[in-house]
């Protein structure tokens, strides 16, 4: 069996981290579902800003936009909507065969402009949710401080969330309190939990790109690349008693699914190590690994698809330990990658909108000289 589906078998869903349109219009999306099993697709600021300014395929829709709209993020946003749809109903049949909130969903982020506004992220997760009209999509809402209250609030109205740009483990366990606390309000006020789905994103090679130097740096070079894969075990520790607790077996009678763990930022950046190392070592049950198309092609090639993420509790705490003695605070890490992450997501949707507003100003020069 193709390595990608085999990691499916063992419980953990393979998700594409990209999109554009020549995958869907070419059938090589509908290839990739269908022979690696491929459960979803998530995206982000960067990941539209390739889309959009790497070819042609948008410029039509841009050009009869720009005529309807001054706004360029308006503009952004119709195109993008109208590409989470578009991969939404390819991934319906996903979401269809399921057990209930599994699988089969596209996500679409709020803009990183808003990462630490509350009433704003929360305001434009209702109209996007709305926009997309699918029940197989997910609002994604970074992991800020701010951002926790628009995800429990979101998680209260019914729309599903992918929570994004998670690094330590203080901030996963608020942000499996904010789902669970969502679902507790909702059932209050007499809605259905049963239909919602939410997953939270940590994100894996960020973390030791950072820290990896300062254990080289103390000595620790036989540490390297392996903190965020002590944390990772640590938050799917965490998880399982999270969502096997007293409190949420309420919520689960009534049809409520556990908040799963995601893997982002699962590629590797260092030419050195093997592309798919965090594939490999991250597989376990009930979770998700979203991977850029490079590193789902690496791994159906040399995938040897195990659980491995498992029983590795004290082994992982023991590395930890290590790695605070050497005087590392993962907590200042995390800060540091979050406001990283964030300028790392505004960057691009900056020059995103710029390159709308470009093509806008060329439309306008060619309707003059017309």
């Amino acid at each position: 069996m193709n390595a990608v589906k085999q990691v499916h078998e063992l419980g953990q869903s393979i998700w594409l981290d990209f999109i554009d349109r020549p995958l869907m219009n070419s059938g090589r999306l509908q290839q990739l579902i269908d022979e690696d099993g491929v459960r979803g697709i998530t995206s982000n600021p960067a990941i539209f800003a390739k889309a959009i300014t790497g070819g042609t395929d948008y410029d039509q829709d841009i050009r009869r936009l720009a005529q309807e709209n001054d706004s360029n993020e308006a503009i952004f946003y119709q195109l993008a909507v109208t590409d989470i749809q578009q991969a939404a109903d390819l991934f319906a049949p996903v979401y269809e065969d399921k057990v209930s909130g599994a699988d089969g969903f596209v996500s679409l982020e709020v803009s990183p402009r808003l990462a630490l506004d509350t009433d704003q992220t929360l305001e434009q997760a209702r109209t996007l949710w709305q926009a997309v009209d699918r029940a197989n999509v997910m609002i994604k809402i970074p992991g800020t401080k701010p951002g926790l209250p628009a995800i429990r609030q979101a998680i209260a109205e019914g729309i599903n969330i992918n929570v994004t740009l998670l690094f330590s483990l203080e901030r996963y366990e608020a942000v499996a309190e904010a789902y669970i606390a969502g679902l507790e309000d909702r059932l209050a006020a007499g809605q259905p939990i049963d239909q919602l789905a939410s997953v939270a994103s940590f994100f894996i090679s960020r973390i030791d790109t950072l820290v990896d130097p300062m254990l080289i740096e103390r000595g620790l070079a036989p540490l390297k690349g392996e903190t965020a894969i002590a944390l990772a075990r640590q938050a799917y520790a965490r998880y399982g008693r999270l969502f096997n607790s007293e409190r949420f077996e309420k919520l689960a009678a009534q049809g409520a699914t556990p908040q799963r763990l995601l893997w982002a930022s699962t590629g590797t950046k260092d030419p050195a190590v093997s592309p798919v190392k965090y594939v490999e070592a991250l597989i376990a049950p009930k979770t998700v690994n979203t991977v850029p198309m490079d590193t789902l092609t690496a791994y159906r090639e040399a995938g040897q698809p195990a659980v491995r993420l498992s029983n590795h509790e004290s082994e992982s705490l023991q590395m930890l330990a290590q790695v605070k003695q050497a005087g590392i605070d993962l907590n200042a890490v995390a800060e540091q990658l979050e406001a990283e992450g964030i300028a790392k997501f505004n960057q691009p949707y900056d020059e995103l909108l710029q390159a709308i507003d470009a093509q806008k100003q060329a439309l306008t020069a060619g309707q003059e000289n017309g």
